[in-house]
C-alpha cells in the first residue's frame, strides 16, 4: 500500500468539509486546517487518515458522524459510543444502511480495529458514492480505547487482548489483502500484503483461545487457534 502525506494548504486539494457539515454549525472545525496522510486502498482510492485525537475533537463537538466498518458481532461487543453499523463489503452487508439517510456533505469518520484497513475500504466506498468528506481513524478503535474515549457495547468490560499474526506469501501479491476470520463466529480482520510478501493481521479478542481461526491469503488458506497462528510465521 502506498501512503503519502497529504498537505491541506492553500493552492492544494483539500480534504474534509468546512464548518457546517452537521447542520450549519459555524464553529465546526474545518478538516483542511490539518495535515492528513492518505491511505491507498486496493481499488486505487485514496482515503484521508484522521488522527484519533482529531476524530475525538469532532466527536465531542458533534462535528462528525461515526461509522463502524467491522462485523455485526464486533460492533455489538464494543464500539464508539453513538456509532452506527455500516460495514465494509469484506465484513458483510446490511439491508438498511443508516448512512443512506445522511446528506452527502456530512463529515463521516469510519473505524475498524486492524487498525484502518476495513475502515479505509468503507470510507473509499462512501467517497465513491458521493460522500466526499469521509475519513478513517488512523489508529483505529484501539487508539480510541487507549485514549479513554467513550465506548458502549455488551463486552466493554471484558479482558481484551491484542493478537498479532505474522505471515508471508509470494511478493507478486503485494497490495492485495489477507483475511482473518473466526470459524464459528462473525469476526473478520484484514491486512495488506507488503512489497516483500509479508503481512501482519491484528485481532482484539476476549474469547476462548481454543477457538479456530482461518487465514485466507491469495494463494493458500490455513486454520488454527490463536496460539498456533501466533507461534510462528504463517505461510503456504
Amino acid at each position: 500500500m502506498n501512503r503519502r502525506t497529504f498537505l491541506a494548504v492553500s493552492g492544494a486539494t483539500t480534504v474534509g468539509v468546512v464548518a457546517g457539515c452537521l447542520g450549519g454549525d459555524s464553529d465546526a472545525t474545518a478538516a483542511n486546517e490539518f495535515d492528513y496522510e492518505l491511505y491507498s486502498t486496493p481499488n486505487g482510492a485514496d482515503v484521508p487518515l484522521v488522527p484519533v485525537r482529531d476524530a475525538y475533537e469532532w466527536y465531542k463537538n458533534d462535528e462528525a458522524k461515526f461509522v463502524d466498518a467491522r462485523t455485526r458481532t464486533q460492533y455489538e461487543e464494543r464500539r464508539i459510543e453513538g456509532a452506527v453499523f455500516s460495514p465494509a463489503s469484506a465484513a458483510g452487508d446490511i439491508e438498511d444502511d443508516p448512512v443512506e439517510e445522511w446528506s452527502t456533505d456530512t463529515r463521516i469518520v469510519t473505524y475498524c480495529a486492524c487498525p484502518h484497513h476495513l475502515s479505509s475500504q468503507r470510507a473509499a466506498s462512501l467517497i465513491d458514492a458521493g460522500y466526499e468528506h469521509a475519513y478513517a481513524i488512523d489508529e483505529g478503535l484501539g487508539g480510541w480505547i487507549n485514549s479513554g474515549y467513550p465506548l458502549e457495547g455488551s463486552d466493554i468490560d471484558a479482558e481484551w487482548e491484542l493478537y498479532k499474526i505474522n505471515g508471508t506469501t509470494d511478493s507478486e501479491y503485494a497490495g492485495e489483502m489477507v483475511r482473518l476470520e473466526q470459524v464459528e463466529a462473525n469476526r473478520i480482520e484484514v491486512a495488506p500484503i507488503q512489497d516483500d510478501g509479508s503481512y501482519t493481521l491484528q485481532l482484539h479478542y476476549a474469547g476462548s483461545t481454543d477457538s479456530q481461526f482461518r487465514v485466507e491469503a491469495p494463494d493458500y488458506t490455513t486454520e488454527g487457534t490463536l496460539e498456533e497462528l501466533t507461534n510462528e510465521t504463517v505461510s503456504g
